[in-house]
């Protein structure tokens, strides 16, 4: 893709916030206020920029399991969906999360994501026991992935 990267944010950072705001509109859109859930502190923020346009981002943050990190808030606005910057995102995630020491990733969609269910299981994440909040939620889909050097 012409004029694409991947870049670190922080949390405040305005375009960021912007994209993360989007991303719990959609969720709530589609599973009510029961689809909004947190991302807990020292989380590692990416986003996508296409020609100087931030479009998407996801973030990583450590579980409190010893080697696990967890993708969170994998996000693409409508606009520059189809064009691989989730899949870019989701490769680069999970290189920065190898680099924080983490050998295994895991994540949650629902079943009103199919688009996402498709790009994590054509990733190689494979459906894993649910967790937490999500052992108790039908519709979620929990997944895991090995990360390799």
């Amino acid at each position: 893709m012409f004029g694409m990267f991947i870049e670190q944010r922080t949390a405040d950072d305005l375009d960021l916030i912007r994209l993360l705001d989007a991303a719990f509109a959609e969720l709530v859109a589609r599973y009510g206020l029961e689809g909004r859930s947190g991302i807990g502190p020292g989380a590692h923020y990416l986003v996508a920029v296409v020609d100087g346009e931030t479009v998407g981002c996801v973030a990583v943050q450590t579980t409190g399991v010893a080697g696990t990190g967890e993708v969170k808030r994998m996000y693409v606005a409508p606009a520059a969906r189809g064009q691989g910057i989730a899949r870019a995102l989701l490769k680069e995630v999970e290189r920065q999360a190898a680099e924080l020491g983490h050998t295994r990733l895991r994540l949650v969609t629902g079943h009103l994501q199919p688009a996402a269910v498709a790009l994590y299981e054509s990733a190689g994440y494979e459906p894993t026991d649910p967790w937490g909040t999500y052992a108790t939620r039908p519709g979620t889909f929990c997944y895991a992935k090995p990360l390799t050097a």
